[in-house]
């Protein structure tokens, strides 16, 4: 099997030794995305809305950097710093997986980098990308 990995160009970049996604067996396996604007480097200001919007818009760009899109999502993860965003998260979530939802876990967790109150990681299929 080849293993290929990618670097966005458009999303954010990397805070650490790893890459945005890696190519395998017709999926794109996701890396961690957190509500940072690639414009500036820094969390979307605007709390638990305005992380998991700009989040999953990173999501979006990266998958259609690889030829993919929301509605080719298998399976994403969910990691909240706080179960009390869950409502919020999962209404914002709903709107962007509105053509069919992958099969998903949440998380609650102690912290996430940069402080963020949110991350998402996802496996899409790869639409011949190999």
């Amino acid at each position: 099997m080849t293993v290929k990995r990618f670097s966005t160009e458009k999303g954010p970049k990397a805070l650490g030794p790893y890459c945005t996604a890696t190519i395998a067996g017709g999926l794109i396996f996701c890396s961690g995305l957190l509500g940072i604007d690639p414009a500036t480097g820094k969390l979307a200001d605007g709390g638990i809305e305005a992380q998991t919007r700009q989040a999953l818009a990173n999501l979006r760009t990266i998958a259609g950097e690889l030829g993919a899109s929301m509605s080719d999502a298998v399976k994403s993860t969910v990691y909240l710093r706080d179960m009390g965003d869950f409502q919020t998260m999962n209404g914002i979530y709903k709107e962007v997986f509105d053509s069919g939802f992958p099969a998903r876990t949440c998380i609650a967790v102690a912290g996430l980098p940069m402080g963020a109150l949110m991350e998402i990681e996802a496996v899409f299929a790869g639409n011949g990308v190999q």
